[in-house]
């Protein structure tokens, strides 16, 4: 059993403290779907303000859907639509404020208001990407771009399908 504690006080220590659960809970484990289980769980019970928090893999041109906390979700996300695959199609996170301004937002749950997406690449290839939303407007900002940006980094051997 895993009980991690986490300074709330401020965002930048909390993200240091999912960082450092996000390695413990990954590290030396092979299996990308349990480590990307675990971490959308651990996303999920520590961020507030959620009301979904997972992972979408890249595989062969599109966005499939992974491990994730939450209702259910889009199965599949062509890159360049939504959110989600426009991170994809170039590689660049996205803090979107109101999700309704997005142009082509795919609203898999009605309730979401404000999203964060972040690519994860490992040596030069997209492996899938974090996704984050919440029913509050602009319930993103800085410290959770560059914390998540941070756990995309760490994650990205530990969630890669390998390749033979």
């Amino acid at each position: 059993m895993y009980d991690f504690a986490m300074n709330t006080a401020d965002k930048p220590a909390l993200y240091r403290d999912i960082l450092a659960a996000a390695d413990a809970l990954t590290a030396g484990e092979p299996d990308p779907i349990s480590n990307m289980a675990n971490i959308s769980a651990l996303l999920w019970q520590n961020l507030p303000g959620l009301n979904w928090a997972g992972f979408y893999r890249a595989q062969r041109g599109e966005l499939v859907l992974g491990p994730f906390q939450g209702k259910p979700a889009c199965i599949r996300i062509a890159f360049g639509k939504g959110v989600c695959g426009t991170v994809a199609a170039t590689r660049e996170a996205l803090c979107v404020a109101d999700v309704h301004a997005f142009p082509g937002h795919i609203a898999c749950d009605a309730a979401s208001a404000a999203e964060l997406v972040v690519p994860i690449v490992h040596e030069g290839r997209l492996v899938g990407v974090i996704d984050l939303d919440s029913p509050h407007p602009g319930r993103f900002d800085g410290d959770d771009l560059a914390g998540c940006t941070a756990l995309a980094a760490l994650i990205a051997g530990r969630v890669a399908e390998a390749t033979a």
